[in-house]
């Protein structure tokens, strides 16, 4: 085992340079390269490196940091990176899925519906549909509504939940209704997610 000095300088040299941290033979080191880079993706240079490794990695984690962090690449690279997502969606990984997902969901761009929409109301992994339905409320593109909809009534109680959240970015009666009747939903934490929004639009409408 590497000793705890070891350890720390080994840290603050990735804090230092994280770049040069993200090809080096630990994977767990990869990762947190990856995440301090995450919040400077903007930077061409920093999206290529980070990038090159929702593909090439071996290590499924470090395929999944990068691919959501791809999500952050700012608008300058949105065409880039919703490309390099296409790609990467079909990865054997149900964390690189989900990360895809999730990186949709900060690109709010709505080119991917289809395929958000096709993975929230297929019957996959669990998580990935979560971050699918989270997803297309980040979007909020209101072609999502009927499936939300139809998520907040007869998915999983964890897809509820989570669709009962993102139905809170839209309006209209249907979408109301829905709402209220999660309210008497079987499933606890989908009636405390439908309490939420329907106090914060009660919020909204007073304020």
């Amino acid at each position: 085992m590497r000793r705890v000095a070891d350890l720390s300088t080994e840290l603050e040299q990735l804090l230092d340079n994280p770049m040069g941290a993200l090809d080096h033979g630990d994977p767990a080191v990869r990762r947190l390269a990856v995440s301090a880079l995450a919040g400077t993706m903007h930077d061409p240079a920093v999206f290529s490196a980070v990038s090159a490794l929702t593909r090439d990695d071996d290590a499924e984690r470090v395929r999944a940091e990068a691919t959501e962090a791809v999500g952050r690449c700012g608008a300058g690279l949105v065409d880039e990176a919703l490309g390099l997502l296409e790609a990467v969606r079909t990865d054997p990984s149900t964390l690189v899925v989900e990360a895809a997902a999730t990186a949709y969901g900060e690109l709010a761009d709505s080119r991917p519906l289809p395929w958000l929409i096709e993975l929230a109301t297929g019957d996959g992994d669990s998580m990935a549909r979560e971050a699918a339905v989270a997803a297309l409320g980040a979007i909020g593109d209101d072609a999502a509504i009927p499936e939300l909809i139809t998520l907040a009534a007869s998915g999983p109680p964890q897809v509820r939940r989570r669709a009962m959240v993102a139905l809170s970015v839209f309006e209209g009666p249907e979408v109301e209704a829905a709402v209220r009747a999660g309210l008497e939903d079987r499933n606890p934490m989908v009636r405390e997610a439908a309490e939420m929004v329907v106090g914060e639009t009660l919020r909204h409408q007073r304020g």
